[in-house]
């Protein structure tokens, strides 16, 4: 099944009195909406609703992400009504553009929630004592067991929420989520376990939240891998899987791309894994002038089957020669299709030694990679 993630964005955010649109404010050095669309590139449709006032920073910040802008009316309910109808997905996701925490494990949750149950609405028990109250009074304390805050995503299936909200939009009534408009017209949500990280950003102080940081990463682990590799006679190398001419080779057991082998030390290094030389030992002849890309699969494997998968890398080359400066971005072309990852979750610089060392000397060529995996 296919599914839509629509992300609310077209409020004004006038509690946070940060003077613009909190989702287009600065959390960890990117805008908050960045955060979300990051979480959301999974998904096989993104939609983002925006005001007329913040069209230009919010598409801009979409384009990327190949999210469509839809324009959002003076409600939230009219908001997401407008992208309802031009949502696509089977499954459709509505998520707060001001909720930067999400995870994999809530999407996960909330699709299966949905698949299951037909509905699925982010929830966590109240922790406090609740109160019902009018004119500075209380007038009902309810049973907090029975008591839960409500966030989001709220998922459903697109047919269902569309119709329920075909029908709120023009019953006068005031929603302040999807949940009250499916359990008008459908039927009562069901709720999954959200996470008490999951907070909408509201006021400005919440924008202080170093602690949460680690969220965002979502629960990235790093590795480190270098790798070298001396000159031989030959006539050209092969570094990320592309052949590039030289008056020399690269000496190896495989086929000597030292770039690769250090992409793949990081990633094993990441995920717990010993290194490359225990999978890849240099008396089995199944490697014997191997493609390092076709190794570097094989490391994906070893990853997956512990459950984890790249995220991103950040490799550099040092070499005296040849220039590798136009060769860079079939490299990360390559990277990036064998660790299944964007492109742009990929880095490669290259450098000399400016004469010193042996590289510097022209005797070989060393390659570092840093690597994350989730």
């Amino acid at each position: 099944m296919k599914i839509t993630a629509i992300i609310c964005a077209a409020g004004r955010g006038e509690r946070a009195a940060l003077g613009k649109n909190k989702v287009l404010a600065p959390l960890f050095g990117e805008p908050v909406l960045w955060h979300v669309l990051k979480k959301c590139k999974r998904f096989d449709q993104i939609i983002v609703t925006y005001s007329p006032c913040d069209e230009r920073q919010i598409k801009a910040l979409c384009t990327p992400f190949n999210a469509i802008c839809c324009l959002g009316g003076e409600t939230r309910t009219q908001s997401v009504y407008n992208a309802l109808k031009i949502a696509t997905g089977d499954i459709v996701l509505i998520h707060d553009g001001a909720r930067p925490f999400i995870n994999d494990k809530i999407i996960d949750d909330c699709i299966e929630g949905v698949i299951k149950n037909s509905s699925a609405v982010c929830a966590l028990p109240a922790t406090d004592t609740v109160a019902i109250c009018s004119d500075d009074k209380i007038n009902a304390v309810p049973c907090r067991k029975n008591v839960y805050s409500l966030q989001t995503p709220q998922g459903f299936y697109l047919k269902d929420i569309l119709y329920a909200y075909e029908r709120a939009i023009t019953d006068g009534q005031t929603y302040t989520d999807d949940s009250a408009i499916y359990a008008k017209y459908i039927n009562n949500p069901h709720i999954f376990a959200g996470q008490p990280q999951n907070i909408k950003l509201t006021y400005a102080k919440d924008f202080n939240c170093d602690e949460r940081a680690l969220f965002l990463a979502d629960n990235q682990k790093i590795g480190f891998g270098v790798d070298v590799h001396a000159f031989g006679e030959g006539h050209e190398i092969t570094l990320c899987g592309v052949k590039i001419p030289h008056s020399k080779l690269l000496i190896a057991h495989s086929d000597g791309d030292v770039a690769v082998h250090a992409v793949m030390d990081a990633l094993l290094s990441a995920a717990g894994l010993k290194d490359i030389g225990h999978y890849f030992p240099v008396d089995d002849k199944k490697w014997e002038n191997a493609s390092s890309i076709l190794m570097l699969e094989e490391v994906i494997r070893l990853l997956n089957n512990k459950g984890y998968t790249p995220n991103n890398l950040s490799l550099s080359i040092q070499a005296e020669s040849p220039k590798l400066a136009k060769y860079i971005d079939e490299m990360k072309t390559n990277l990036a299709k064998v660790c299944k990852i964007d492109i742009n979750d990929v880095a490669i610089s290259a450098g000399t030694c400016e004469g010193l060392g042996f590289v510097g000397e022209g005797k070989g060529i060393c390659a570092y990679c840093a690597a994350s995996v989730k």
